[in-house]
């Protein structure tokens, strides 16, 4: 009997010590990836958004938000965001064509991320449309 609330005591505490207080942050994006898909250069803004919510229950604050180039500028809250309330971190991509991979590093007071930080990732693809020079295509047309 001694041993088994000896195991009970020490189960109850890893449980509780398992159980984190605290801001906790969880995007609603799979994977944490927005995937622009193809887009054309002049037709798409390049913003993008991502959306959270604050799980924990503690506020959340957001400290920092950077990119891993300068082609791609995020914005982050100013304001902490409240226990079951969601934020939101928009992202503008330049457009550039070619191929988008993109990260995203987030950095808050969330405790079920380590250090509280964050990899957020795009993905996608920049076509140009294709330009038909009209000299060119009078030229190809038959003569009568």
């Amino acid at each position: 009997m001694k041993k088994f609330l000896t195991f009970m005591a020490i189960a109850a505490f890893g449980f509780i010590s398992q159980a984190q207080t605290g801001a906790k942050i969880e995007f609603k994006d799979k994977d944490n990836t927005i995937d622009y898909g193809t887009v054309t250069k002049d037709s798409d803004s390049g913003i993008r958004t991502f959306e959270f919510t604050n799980t924990g229950d503690q506020d959340l604050v957001i400290t920092n938000v950077q990119s891993s180039c300068g082609c791609t500028v995020p914005t982050k809250p100013t304001e902490p965001i409240k226990p079951g309330k969601t934020g939101k971190i928009d992202v503008k991509y330049n457009m550039n064509p070619g191929p988008i991979r993109k990260t995203i590093t987030v950095e808050s007071n969330a405790v079920n991320f380590e250090g509280g930080k964050v990899a957020l990732k795009i993905k996608g693809t920049v076509i140009v449309p294709e330009q038909v020079n009209m000299m060119e295509k009078k030229k190809a047309l038959p003569s009568n």
